[in-house]
């Protein structure tokens, strides 16, 4: 007899990614899918998905049935799944971007009580590539930082949450907050750029997955360090990744970061 098969719920099953998620998680043998789940009103409510399921309108009985959550919905709807999340005990991971002040402290207090991962990315290659920032940044304080972002024209929020994800890191790396380094928009700038600050370039048009260019310029040299996402479906292995390694993990809040074996300090 095999082993279970570890029980998935996918949040957002009519966006981009949670049709990903659903089909990854049909092609891979040591998962199921336990359920998807769109907004009330959706186009997507009560379309089949594998193993005769439909797309819910309500988290509770998807969150009832799944070992682990995979939101990628919409800031606005973060409450609910954390509350569909708490009362049923199951992981989750929440790669929905947008996120302010108040849905991370949302986060911390449900994490209280279930395992959450929270990313902004959930590539591998863009957790490795933050680390890397982090590094370069703390070894070189005194060059300026430019981070660049190109994603699809449909996105919402610029900077995307992965190019302010990596401004933290460099921001870390330096030992200070990102606000205390974070530059205005050079469009319109009438003096000179603040030496050793952080800025940041959103680009948008046709169907980019996500491209992050983060520019380290000192005096008479500079370096890159970039990724590029070929495919979106990076971002549902990636998920999924997290989805394994987070079932059965004690309460707490976790970061991809920690299933490469380092954490953010």
């Amino acid at each position: 007899m095999g082993e279970r098969q570890l029980a998935i719920g996918v949040l957002g099953a009519g966006g981009r990614m949670g049709r990903a998620l659903v089909e990854a998680i049909a092609a891979a043998p040591d998962l199921a899918l336990a359920g998807g789940v769109e907004r009330p009103g959706h186009p997507a409510c009560g379309a089949a998905l594998p193993g005769g399921l439909v797309v819910a309108a309500n988290a509770a009985p998807v969150a009832h049935r799944a070992d682990v959550l995979v939101d990628f919905t919409t800031p606005e709807a973060l409450a609910e799944t954390l509350r569909a999340a708490g009362d049923a005990g199951c992981a989750l991971v929440v790669g929905t971007t947008g996120l302010g002040p108040e849905h991370h402290a949302a986060i911390d207090a449900a994490a209280q009580t279930i395992a959450v991962l929270q990313a902004a990315n959930t590539s591998l290659g863009v957790t490795l590539l933050s680390a890397l920032v982090e590094m370069a940044a703390s070894r070189l304080p005194d060059w300026d930082i430019e981070i660049a972002e190109l994603h699809h024209g449909g996105k919402r929020d610029a900077p995307s949450g992965t190019a302010l994800m990596l401004g933290e890191a460099a921001a870390r790396g330096r030992g200070k907050q990102l606000q205390a380094l974070r530059l205005r928009p050079h469009d319109g700038m009438s003096g000179p750029r603040v030496t050793g600050g952080i800025g940041f370039a959103a680009l948008r048009g046709g169907t980019a997955a996500g491209d992050h260019d983060v520019w380290l310029l000192g005096t008479g040299e500079r370096l890159r360090l970039a990724h590029v996402a070929e495919d979106r479906r990076i971002f549902a292995t990636g998920a999924l990744t997290a989805a394994r390694w987070l079932a059965g993990r004690p309460a707490g809040r976790y970061r991809m970061s920690d299933i490469l074996g380092f954490s953010a300090r």
